[in-house]
């Protein structure tokens, strides 16, 4: 099957939460390839590369996150696959 990439933007509550962190684990449940990074305007940027139905459901769990996170939006975007190997935590933007 082919692989997409979609870009997530995820806006709320989700600095200083543990929201990359908790991201990296479910990439590798979801078994997804990308990158994720915290924004200087507070919010988190997502780079999902995977099967179809792997990344519908990373997406669906972005938009709970880990506990101390409040996700108030959360923007889907189409993205290009950037050729990222495993799925890594990036610096701020």
């Amino acid at each position: 099957m082919t692989e997409i990439a979609q870009r997530i933007l995820v806006h709320g509550r989700v600095q200083g939460v543990g929201y990359r962190y908790w991201t990296l684990s479910l990439a590798r449940r979801w078994l997804v390839r990308g990158w994720v990074r915290n924004r200087q305007d507070g919010s988190v940027e997502i780079l999902c590369i995977g099967e179809p139905d792997a990344v519908e459901g990373f997406t669906e769990h972005c938009q709970i996150g880990p506990p101390a996170a409040r996700v108030t939006e959360v923007v889907k975007l189409p993205a290009l696959d950037d050729g990222s190997a495993g799925f890594e935590s990036r610096a701020t933007v």
